[in-house]
């Protein structure tokens, strides 16, 4: 696969925990820049619950072009590995047609493979792992970062002295394979699909997204959830990928008679939620260097993003 990180129109990122407003962000951004939205949320990729697992609406649709939404039939298997080729044909395609990349999503692990590449690493040993907590004790973050730096300075070059997860990474491979990251990384089975980007993350208050959280499915089930679950189970018995969707679960038992609608939409809100907070700590912990912006920002100063992201030469 030939790689397209140094011919597109510099990219605009949009990552954020679940119903924090990034369809919205993204069609504002897509207006003002020129752009096309590419999707990078591993559930909706998939076809059948299109309501259930938030895919923009038609409207919106039709408003602004849309990329790999909906495209997985739901009886497929879908990798990370098969999301990264798709992504790469349609940066081609919006290059090709002077149309700027604004890829949105919750996946943390898309946005990881699209600006690093997928490396197959060997396992490392849990020996290892408990060793360099032991030194992360001893010497702190900064004696880690310094030795990184001695060991593979490549890595290090690219990395924020805080970001505990991905230099205790660059440590515990380069320990258990003599090699460093930034050599496994080259030889990578998927290119970096992402250079230079500007790179946005929604960190909104807590109380404000879980209410938005509870919100935003009381409306699902008010426009048809339960019973586009019951198409959905008709239409693809065998269609696993989708089930995963945040709320399938305890819909689909109130079809089976397990449970009533009020205690599954009370389950799907609490799950809902949790999901939320794991996205929130992915974001906190592995998206150090990117713009962080609180609801505040992006519902209420639009303005403000827009004119922030035209000084960094989006114009």
């Amino acid at each position: 696969m030939t790689s397209s990180r140094d011919n597109i129109m510099a990219p605009i990122l949009i990552a954020g925990p679940t119903a924090s407003g990034k369809s919205a962000l993204a069609m504002a951004l897509a207006e003002k820049f020129s752009g096309e939205i590419v999707n990078a949320d591993s559930m909706q990729v998939y076809h059948g619950l299109p309501l259930l697992s938030a895919i923009p609406s038609p409207e919106m649709q039709a408003a602004i072009a849309h990329h790999l939404y909906a495209h997985v039939k739901p009886n497929e298997s879908y990798s990370v590995g098969r999301w990264l080729a798709d992504l790469e044909m349609t940066l081609q395609d919006l290059q090709a047609r002077g149309r700027r990349p604004i890829i949105i999503g919750g996946t943390g692990l898309y946005f990881r493979a699209a600006e690093a590449g997928l490396v197959d690493l060997p396992d490392i040993p849990s020996e290892i792992r408990a060793e360099l907590d032991q030194d992360l004790a001893g010497s702190g973050l900064s004696g880690l970062y310094a030795r990184l730096q001695e060991l593979d300075p490549e890595l290090a070059a690219r990395l924020h002295p805080h970001d505990r997860q991905r230099i205790m990474r660059g440590l515990e491979v380069v320990r258990a394979t003599g090699k460093p990251l930034s050599a496994w990384q080259k030889s990578a089975t998927a290119p970096a699909l992402i250079g230079e980007a500007i790179r946005l993350c929604l960190m909104p208050d807590r109380a404000w997204l879980y209410a938005r959280c509870d919100e935003r499915f009381d409306m699902m089930v008010s426009m048809g959830a339960l019973e586009e679950v019951a198409a959905f189970e008709t239409a693809y018995p065998n269609g696993m990928g989708p089930r995963r969707t945040l709320g399938y679960e305890a819909l689909s038992a109130v079809l089976a008679g397990h449970m009533a609608l009020e205690q599954a939409i009370d389950q799907a809100k609490m799950q809902t939620r949790r999901y939320a907070k794991r996205q929130m700590t992915w974001i906190r912990n592995q998206m150090i260097t990117w713009n962080r912006l609180s609801e505040k920002d992006y519902y209420n100063n639009m303005p403000k993003i827009l004119s922030e992201i035209s000084k960094k030469g989006l114009t």
